[in-house]
């Protein structure tokens, strides 16, 4: 990795550097110089055959690997630096060129006698370049001081302070990343229409579009057959990313032409960022594998957290649920209908007008006695907490956030005010630590009156949602302290997050995992809980934007993500509702939700048929939860996404790269969801040539590195299992998840072509920090030479289950004469069955603890 930081040698005041996303002050080490002449020095960067070569007139960086060149930095020359200044002063002010300043700093750490003293003195003296900023001065005049958006004004004490960049991928023709847009997973070029980063409540946003949406992520991946790369932006106010390719608009035939032709242009695409003030500090990662890269990015901004296995299940919500009956007839319902689920959720409508951390007196006079049918039940409830206070001097939270002078300002140092939920409100200044420790103090359960432990937190609206704000956003001369809002607005939601995370750990006592949704997000969010797409529509685009808005989530971190099953808005027909659950089942963050206006979607409210499609694709899920919080425990681990985009395990397969209809779930399970109206069947690509995969449902076996077309009815969900895997399940599926805590576990191994499989089983509680205590079990599961085994991966740690091994199921075996299980030096046989027809081997009732050491013989 290299980090690039360009900052104003003596402003007038400090630049906004952005704190706390980085989980540590990355170490660096010494560039050893190579070569250098009178413009450049060439440097070592550690790595084998690695370096960097940096050429002083113009200012350019290029990054080499043997004769390669990865990537250039300003090889366009659009590096840009507004110096901050007062209103009095004019261009010839100023510091002569950031571009100088940069190249003052190299020379002077490599004390080149080489280099002109007199080259900076030269081009200020040069009267053509006095002509260039005298002319820039005039063309940004208007607006450079303030700006006006509708009715709102922006003031800019300092004038503009925009910061640009442009970098050069050679070779490269696929990029992706760059969160939160509603967009096909490959960006594309723009056009002189940007990507947008800026957080913001978009009311019923417009598809395959870049605009700005609820969070931002400013980190890009590119990727081709030989190596993957990624960009890290670290820069927190509005920011804007450009792509260009030089493969752009051509079609197949054309680049076919270029190649019959010998046309030499190699693929490039040149990706531009500009931010509107804060400094230049970017990280290149040069994998070169796509999990490098991972590593990479998870080395600087964290891993996801490693959620309670309760939030991988099943969540019912809308805005809103009425009142404890309501609770209590829509929990009923679960039961009678016979589909399981973890979490009810309440939206702003539960608190006494909508003041947060309190419940509507009427409608949920006894918050605990709810929590504790639902406890009883082994069930939970998420409460949302807004960030947006109501102004009133009856509300203690309201009293004690500004008696701290907790709120943000406005430009004139009174609270900054703005309308939301509750009318006039307040915004409480989340960047400063003191408020975060308050906030979090919040949560305690002698604060929070009504709260228990199963009670976790949503929260909503921390853009910062403003109704009357510009772009119904936070004005940008706002102030946090001695800050301006327009450096750090795309930080606010990682701040209000990180603060209601921190508030569930505490109250707790550091013991339990806290549960946090939020809509807005930054670079590091992923430390502290879950994000979803936001208000997305009941519309059959929406469901299929679901796969690459996650995909792009989990590129950069983000692996806890999904979109609200059914659409917010507008009313879903009985068909497109049930896809969006049997798409849903397979994404990381499953929970139905739906817009206060909209007629009333459970489950069972669409007849027998559709309830039975519905409990399937919700059973599905539960079964396969020991899957999935393995995935997210290795997550926490390496940082490596949950759920994939193909090319991240094919990456030299380029019929993956633009692909995202489809997914995997880890290396091993390919999902590809039905996600057109009226669909008799979908074609999905089955990558890995010598591989094989295995419909889940029929266990028929299918080869690799082909398209195939699989006929499709309102039960079909099309997933995959990979040939050389195996993946647990618990098959009895029951109310919630902690209901099936002690069951059975069923294996389900999928031989590859040589004959062999793995996989593993972790378990541990399954809600608290225990396993930093090595309070788990970690094991591998192997299939080799007709045995398979389950070996200790982790004998240091200590952790018992009452769960045991139920059944075995090997995919594509062959029939045995008799089968043998070794455990604690006693040998028995077991019974089997054998499915010629689709080459089956079911073996029955192991009965082996799931955390014990056993070998199955097949004879």
């Amino acid at each position: 990795m290299t980090r690039v930081k360009i900052n104003e040698l003596k402003p007038l005041k400090p630049r906004y550097e952005v704190p706390d996303v980085l989980i540590q002050e990355p170490p660096t080490e010494p560039l050893s110089l190579l070569s250098q002449d009178e413009n450049g020095v060439v440097l070592s960067l550690g790595a084998e055959s690695q370096r960097v070569i940096v050429s002083a007139r113009p200012f350019r960086l290029d990054i080499m690997e043997g004769h390669e060149v990865l990537m250039s930095l300003n090889s366009r020359g659009l590096l840009a630096f507004e110096h901050l200044r007062t209103r009095k002063d004019t261009f010839s002010y100023k510091v002569t060129s950031t571009v100088a300043s940069v190249w003052d700093n190299i020379k002077w750490v490599f004390s080149s006698s080489q280099a002109d003293p007199d080259a900076e003195k030269k081009e200020e003296a040069d009267p053509a370049n006095q002509a260039d900023e005298a002319e820039v001065e005039e063309k940004v005049e208007e607006g450079m001081w303030e700006e006006t958006f509708k009715s709102h004004s922006d003031g800019k004490p300092n004038g503009p302070s925009a910061v640009s960049l442009d970098f050069s991928l050679p070779g490269v023709e696929h990029v992706y990343g760059i969160p939160e847009h509603a967009d096909t997973l490959k960006l594309k070029t723009t056009d002189g229409d940007p990507y947008r980063l800026y957080n913001l409540d978009v009311f019923q946003y417009e598809l395959y579009n870049p605009m700005a949406l609820y969070g931002a992520v400013p980190v890009m991946l590119a990727h081709n057959s030989q190596r993957t790369t990624g960009i890290f932006w670290l820069n927190a106010a509005e920011t804007w990313v450009d792509i260009s390719s030089n493969t752009a608009g051509k079609t197949v035939f054309g680049k076919m032409l270029d190649y019959v032709q010998g046309s030499s242009e190699t693929p490039q695409t040149d990706v531009r960022w500009i931010s509107e003030s804060g400094i230049i500090d970017v990280f290149v990662m040069l994998g070169p594998t796509p999990q490098d890269v991972f590593s990479q990015y998870a080395s600087l901004t964290g891993t996801q957290a490693f959620p309670p296995l309760s939030a991988l299940a099943y969540h019912q919500c809308r805005w809103n649920y009425n009142d404890q009956e309501d609770v209590q007839s829509v929990d009923a319902g679960f039961d009678q209908h016979d589909i399981p689920y973890d979490f009810i959720w309440l939206d702003i409508e539960h608190t006494d007008g909508k003041r947060y951390f309190t419940w509507d007196p009427h409608k949920f006079a006894t918050p605990k006695e709810m929590l504790r049918g639902l406890m009883d039940k082994r069930r939970k409830m998420v409460a949302i907490v807004d960030p947006h206070i109501k102004v009133d001097t009856n509300y203690k939270i309201h009293n004690e956030i500004r008696s701290r002078g907790f709120y943000i300002k406005n430009k004139d140092g009174g609270d900054y005010e703005g309308w939301c939920w509750p009318g006039n409100a307040g915004y409480p200044d989340f960047t400063n630590p003191e408020m975060r420790t308050w906030w979090a103090s919040m949560f305690a359960y002698d604060q929070y009156e009504g709260s228990m432990e199963n009670l976790y937190t949503w929260n909503d609206m921390n853009e910062p949602s403003v109704f009357n704000g510009p772009e119904v956003t936070m004005h940008k001369d706002a102030v946090h302290g001695a800050v301006e809002h327009r450096d750090l607005h795309n930080l606010y939601g990682f701040y209000v997050q990180m603060a209601t995370a921190e508030g569930l750990i505490q109250r707790s006592g550091g013991v339990e995992r806290p549960f946090v949704l939020t809509r807005a997000f930054f670079a590091g969010s992923q430390r502290y809980g879950a994000v979803w797409t936001g208000d997305n529509a009941a519309e059959w685009d929406h469901l299929k934007v679901s796969i690459p808005m996650c995909l792009s989530l989990s590129l950069v971190g983000i692996s806890l993500c999904g979109a609200d099953v059914g659409g917010f808005f507008k009313t879903p027909s009985s068909e497109l509702l049930v896809r969006w659950y049997q798409t849903g089942a397979y994404q990381p963050f499953f929970r139905a939700h739906a817009h206060l206006d909209t007629p009333r979607r459970e489950p069972w409210l669409f007849g027998p048929e559709n309830t039975a499609l519905i409990r399937e694709a919700v059973r599905q899920r539960y079964a396969l939860l020991p899957y999935w919080y393995q995935l997210f425990y290795h997550a926490q681990r390496t940082g490596h996404p949950v759920m994939r985009p193909l090319w991240v395990e094919y990456p030299q397969d380029p019929a993956t790269f633009a692909m995202d209809d489809q997914f995997l779930l880890g290396k091993d399970l390919l999902v590809h969801p039905v996600t057109e109206e009226g669909a008799r069947g979908v074609t999905a690509y089955l990558p890995g040539k010598g591989e094989v995969w295995f419909d889940v449902h029929t266990f028929q076996k299918h080869n690799g590195a082909q398209n195939l077309y699989i006929p499709v009815t309102m039960s079909s969900i099309p997933v995959f299992q990979r040939g050389g895997s195996i993946i647990p399940r618990k098959v009895r599926v029951r109310r919630s998840s902690a209901c099936m805590e002690h069951d059975p576990y069923t294996l389900y191994v999928a031989l590859n072509p040589q004959r062999t499989a793995e996989g593993e089983l972790y378990i541990d509680d399954g809600h608290t920090f225990n396993f930093n205590k090595k309070e788990f079990i970690h094991r591998r599961l192997s299939f080799a030479n007709s045995i398979l085994s389950s070996i200790n991966l982790a004998p240091e740690a200590q952790f018992s289950t009452q769960s045991w091994i139920e059944r075995i199921l090997i995919l594509g075996a062959s029939k045995p004469s008799k089968v043998t299980l070794l455990t604690d030096g006693q040998e028995r046989q077991l019974e089997f069955e054998f499915d010629a027809s689709m080459s089956v081997l079911t073996l029955r009732k192991p009965g082996v603890n799931a955390g014990a050491d056993w070998t199955v013989t097949l004879q």
